[in-house]
C-alpha cells in the first residue's frame, strides 16, 4: 500500500522554496566547475548547498515525526519506530 504525506500547503511551499534554492546552488556549483573556479570557493558553495539540503531534511523529519509517526503509533503500528530509526541513520551519514 502506498503511503502519502499530508503536509499543509504552507509547509509544501516552504519545502519547495528551499529545494529551489538548493537546486540553484547546485547549478551554481556546476557553473563554477565549468569556469575552473578556485577549488576552495567551489567547496565552500558545496558546503552551503549541503547545509541547505540538511535544513530541508530536518524540517521534513520534524513534520514527519509530529504527524505521520504519531498517527501510526496511535493506530498501533509500533514498527514505525524502527522505520524512523533507519531513516534517521540515513540522514546522519
Amino acid at each position: 500500500m502506498e503511503r502519502l504525506s499530508h503536509h499543509s500547503d504552507e509547509m509544501k511551499a516552504n519545502l519547495i522554496r528551499r529545494l529551489n534554492k538548493v537546486e540553484g546552488q547546485i547549478r551554481g556549483v556546476k557553473a563554477m566547475i565549468e569556469k575552473d573556479t578556485y577549488c576552495d570557493d567551489v567547496l565552500t558553495q558545496i558546503a552551503a548547498a549541503q547545509s541547505a539540503l540538511n535544513g530541508v531534511g530536518k524540517l521534513l523529519l520534524e513534520g514527519h515525526m509530529k504527524s505521520c509517526i504519531v498517527e501510526r503509533i496511535q493506530a498501533g503500528e509500533h514498527e514505525v519506530i524502527d522505520e524512523l530509526l533507519i531513516t534517521v541513520k540515513k540522514l546522519l551519514k
